[in-house]
């Protein structure tokens, strides 16, 4: 159930900063808005560390295989790409196909076992669903 509840938060919260960030972007510019988000994020994270406990930072030359440490830059890829699709689209039209779009590629790579996640097998029921919210999707972009 706790996890039900942060994805219900970590939904929410990427909404309201993807707002924020698109907010910062029409006075400072992309670049400046990106690199603002990753750097106070990572002050945050520094803050967190202090504070909660002191993982080894030593440990991230260990990480294998060493395309996993892309989490950052597909991070700023991120931020560029929930900017621009807010901006063009609105937050609500945004959010919505970005969801889509995280559910299709997260169940991809749990059929195919990419990335060292557990290969699941196909479920006619989980197609049914995405299908379902295409059709969602649909419904919400018709005039």
């Amino acid at each position: 159930m706790i996890g039900f509840l942060i994805a219900l938060l970590s939904g929410a919260l990427m909404s309201v900063q993807g707002v924020f960030n698109t907010q910062v972007t029409k006075t400072t510019g992309m670049w400046v808005s990106n690199g603002w988000v990753q750097f106070s994020a990572f002050v945050v994270c520094v803050l967190a560390w202090l504070v909660m406990g002191r993982d080894s930072i030593s440990a991230i030359g260990k990480v294998e295989p060493r395309y996993m440490l892309l989490g950052g830059v597909i991070g700023a890829g991120i931020t560029w790409t929930v900017i621009k699709s807010m901006e063009q689209l609105g937050p609500a039209k945004a959010a919505l196909l970005i969801v889509i779009s995280q559910l299709i590629v997260a169940y991809l790579i749990e059929l195919f076992g990419l990335f060292g996640v557990e290969k699941e097998p196909l479920e006619w029921r989980k197609v049914g669903g995405m299908v379902l919210a295409l059709i969602g999707v649909a419904i919400f972009q018709w005039k």
